[in-house]
């Protein structure tokens, strides 16, 4: 299998792992920034503007959220610690948008208060966001699509006929109607039905579908929607040998079905936004271990100091995630299962894979964690979460989040004598 390379050195890693000790993620400052210009370049042509809101959730650190902003990003928001980072780094009104589901009354308020768009997930929380916000609804609206069997998802999202979110293609009809009719001002349309999908054809065709949709908003309802959010999803090769999705190709197809159907129809200029996170860092993080031990038994094991309290997505989906030990790539390869140290059988980081043979404390690196990584860290055997380090090239970094210590971990125990 070819490998995947590294824009690190063995000596720049030893040297932050001597600082922090690991495991660590590790960050890719000016890369992440090149690719959140060349989004932004592939949508440029967007005459009523574009914006991608980062997806916090993916890697919810402010540094990382203001080093976005600084591009140009807003913020999409699912939960109230999210709206409270993107307030820390400056990020406010409608360069966030609030999408979340089962929400309580005071994250849909602090929403509002902070001027972000509300992307409503069901037809009955139009009521709900009226009474949660004293009987007033917001000027500025939005609704998530469900197109159900009309849109394939994908494995890691599933049907969307099967997901609890938004609204059916009726309902949206209606909901448009009730805040037309209660004096809503400004809508958006929303959908979101995949997750890391490689396919580029699949974003137009949502694009397509939304466009047409607004088209017959206006014409049954009158209702004129100015924001299109065409969702996220779009995916990274974590395979060797996988393509990224060509943003240029998405732009300028997503374009000509613009120019296509809301240009004749009277709805241009209209705003398109996205809500992309792992396509925007994933690929520019990396989780660094040691290996801790090697076994031989039924199989052979290698065993790290990183487990998956560090990067759950391989347990959790069967993901791949590449896996280099630098000191020793060219050199013999064996095939492993490369494991960590929680007491559940799947915390395996890969099974059956083949990596350069290791030898006891030798650094692994596991690349494309630069979302869904630390930010799905957890707990459970008491297990630490680790730093998180942004490198800007050579020998300059910066700790943005320091690890866990035994005394974050019982702070919230009302237990007497049980300290770090």
């Amino acid at each position: 299998m070819p490998a995947k390379t590294l824009p690190f050195t063995l000596g720049q890693l030893e040297s932050i792992a001597a600082k922090v000790g690991t495991p660590f993620h590790l960050y890719d400052e000016a890369a992440l920034r090149a690719n959140a210009r060349a989004f932004n370049q592939a949508f440029a042509w967007v005459p009523g503007g574009f914006k991608n809101f980062y997806a916090v959730k993916a890697l919810p650190n402010p540094h990382i959220l203001a080093a976005l902003k600084q591009e140009g990003f807003g913020g999409d928001c699912s939960s109230i610690a999210e709206l409270q980072l993107c307030e820390a780094v400056g990020i406010r009104g409608e360069d966030i948008v609030f999408t979340s589901n089962d929400t309580p009354a005071e994250e849909f308020q602090k929403a509002h208060a902070l001027g972000a768009l509300i992307n409503l997930d069901d037809i009955s929380h139009i009521e709900f966001l009226e009474r949660a916000l004293g009987g007033k609804l917001p000027e500025f609206l939005c609704f998530r699509y469900n197109p159900g069997p009309l849109k394939a998802g994908n494995a890691i999202i599933g049907k969307p006929e099967e997901a609890k979110y938004g609204f059916t293609r009726d309902q949206i009809f209606e909901g448009y109607r009730l805040l037309r009719d209660k004096g809503v001002k400004r809508f958006a349309l929303h959908t979101m039905v995949a997750s890391n999908e490689l396919n580029p054809d699949y974003f137009v065709e949502t694009a397509q579908m939304l466009f047409d949709l607004a088209v017959e908003v206006f014409q049954k309802l009158g209702v004129r929607i100015e924001l299109l959010n065409l969702g996220g999803g779009i995916g990274i090769p974590y395979r060797p040998g996988q393509q990224a999705v060509d943003l240029a190709h998405v732009g300028n197809a997503i374009k000509a079905a613009y120019e296509r159907t809301l240009v004749p129809a009277g709805l241009a200029p209209m705003r398109i936004t996205m809500e992309c996170g792992r396509m925007v860092t994933g690929p520019y993080g990396y989780l660094v271990s040691r290996v801790l031990h090697k076994k031989a038994t039924y199989k052979d094991y290698v065993g790290l100091d990183s487990c998956m309290a560090n990067l759950m997505r391989p347990a959790l989906y069967g993901s791949y995630h590449h896996i280099t030990v630098p000191a020793r790539e060219g050199g013999p390869r064996k095939v492993y299962d490369v494991t960590g140290s929680l007491c559940e059988n799947n915390d395996k980081f890969a099974i059956d894979r083949e990596i350069a043979v290791p030898a006891i404390g030798d650094l692994v690196v596991i690349h494309d964690t630069g979302a869904h990584g630390h930010a799905m860290g957890f707990n459970y055997n008491g297990k630490l979460r680790s730093a998180e380090v942004l490198w800007q090239g050579g020998t300059n970094c910066r700790v943005i989040r320091r690890a866990e210590t035994l005394a974050d971990h019982f702070a919230t125990l009302e237990y007497p004598g049980l300290v770090g």
